[in-house]
């Protein structure tokens, strides 16, 4: 019998705040993420296949474009060090698989497609930004498409590379107009493609003289058709710069990224600037405050988070559960079922996480206006944080929310904890987190790409079971999840609340 969709879920309206004070309007859907001020400045490079991404960064950085290469559907991020180094972040690894940096050098023979791959080079350009090349727009999916937008908000900027033969697809004139509405950076760069150069070339095969040169050079007549069907179709993105890609036009391009990230790191710097110290050393708590009716509303306010939450996750594993059938029956089949799986729990962990994050945020900022007053000194958002997180590592359940949960080929769930667990799922790594929870992380281990990647399991109707079995229990644990962080952070945040009524002072 051929399994059902998932049951809908009704979630509240996004643009109502609905529940008790504290419980913030939450992210409904993945965005462009904005970089926090740790974050590393980073160039994402996309484009469609057949592009030459990969010779156009290898042109970048001076060295041999067989060693970016990495696994399918894999992320490349290529960083600066002394020592050239590269290793792969595989989900359900708490340690990188390490392998040469030459291009000789074979990866290690993995269950699965890690989730990035880090090349390090002693490249001076990498001391301004990193560079991450990401799958080709055509594989990326809605989720991809999605885990893309949020890697490019957190980076700063997007290098899309394009061939002077083909056209932008649908999908990447919305992934662009995206863009166009984020605080990025865009960069387009246009390679020969297939019109008689190589990525190498210093110019055109056959080089033309006088006034026609130009009208002669494919690129150059490419970047104006290019710009023009997308200002049609885009218009916001007409500050966008446009290079062609040719080996002896590529410093220009190389210049004008570093003038970016000198711009961008300014930028950064401003908008956080730091908080001198002893500043806020004594923050009063106001008069009349019960400590009773303090801890019952965050802990109305905690439940109705956690609830909300919950009921947004399950919608979108619903929605998930109906691509996934569609991909299976019309497009990827068995075999791609793991990558497009793997990569939609990717986009749902970095949307879980936000809109913890966001419901933390605005829980703590309502409970510590009610005992400090509104608004609230700053800096004293975050001594509260680093006293809420102090106590959740003293916590029994505190120690055991950074964790990873694991598909498995029976479409259970597995956890793994431990150091390095988490980091191993991030296609982007970002700066260090002043949240006071840890990311949420999901994912599918080795064993699903051993199991439909194998000929005999090639029925259609087999592997849809099995989603929707792996949905369901996913739907589950993180239910589960979400209830075990927004429990643990009511009794942190109680406690620390309560320790400054009594004291009369913030004693974080």
């Amino acid at each position: 019998m051929t399994p059902g969709p998932l049951p809908s879920v009704d979630v509240p309206d996004p643009r109502r705040q609905a529940g008790p004070p504290g419980c913030a309007p939450l992210p409904t859907r993945l965005g462009a993420a904005t970089p926090g001020p740790d974050d590393p400045m980073a160039v994402v490079v996309a484009g469609p296949a057949g592009a030459g991404r990969r010779e156009v960064i290898a042109g970048l950085l001076g060295i041999d474009s067989a060693t970016l290469a990495v696994p399918a559907g894999s992320n490349l991020l290529v960083q600066h060090a002394e020592k050239a180094t590269r290793a792969a972040y595989v989900p359900g690894y708490r340690q990188p698989h390490a392998y040469g940096a030459d291009p000789m050098a074979t990866g290690p023979a993995l269950a699965r497609p890690p989730r990035r791959v880090e090349l390090s080079l002693p490249d001076p350009l990498l001391r301004h930004f990193a560079v991450v090349d990401t799958p080709d727009t055509g594989t990326l999916g809605v989720a991809g498409g999605r885990v893309l937008r949020d890697a490019v908000g957190r980076a700063g900027a997007l290098l899309f590379v394009i061939s002077a033969d083909q056209a932008f697809s649908a999908a990447e004139l919305h992934l662009l107009a995206e863009m166009a509405r984020a605080r990025v950076e865009v960069f387009f760069a246009v390679t020969p493609g297939t019109t008689g150069w190589t990525a190498s070339a210093d110019g055109p095969a056959a080089e033309a003289t006088g006034p026609s040169a130009r009208r002669l050079d494919p690129v150059s007549v490419s970047i104006e058709a290019h710009r023009a069907a997308l200002l049609a179709a885009v218009p916001a993105l007409t500050p966008a710069r446009w290079f062609p890609a040719r080996r002896a036009e590529l410093p220009h391009l190389r210049r004008a990224l570093v003038g970016w990230a000198a711009d961008e790191g300014l930028r950064r710097g401003s908008a956080s600037p730091p908080v001198p110290a002893g500043a806020h050393g004594r923050v009063p708590v106001l008069a009349g405050v019960e400590p009773g009716e303090l801890a019952d509303r965050i802990d109305r306010g905690s439940r109705a988070c956690a609830r909300r939450i919950r009921q947004h996750l399950a919608l979108e594993l619903a929605n998930i559960h109906l691509r996934v059938v569609q991909e299976i029956v019309f497009g990827v089949g068995c075999a791609g079922l793991p990558q497009m799986l793997d990569r939609e729990l990717e986009a749902l962990s970095l949307l879980a996480t936000a809109q913890c994050d966001e419901a933390v945020r605005g829980l703590v900022d309502a409970a510590a206006a009610r005992v400090f007053g509104a608004p609230l000194a700053e800096g004293v958002r975050g001594r509260i944080a680093h006293a809420v997180r102090c106590s959740l590592a003293d916590h029994p359940d505190g120690r055991e929310l950074d964790r990873v949960l694991l598909v498995t080929s029976t479409a259970g769930v597995a956890a793994l904890t431990g150091e390095g667990a988490l980091d191993a799922l991030a296609g982007l790594p970002g700066g260090q987190r002043d949240e006071m929870l840890p990311p949420v992380g999901v994912a599918l281990n080795g064993g699903c790409w051993q199991h439909w990647r194998a000929t005999d399991n090639n029925d259609p109707n087999a592997a849809r079971s099995w989603a929707q079995r792996a949905l369901r229990e996913v739907e589950l644990e993180l239910s589960r999840e979400v209830s075990r962080r927004f429990e643990v952070i009511r009794l942190s945040l109680t406690g620390v609340l309560a320790d400054a009524v009594d004291h009369g002072i913030l004693l974080a």
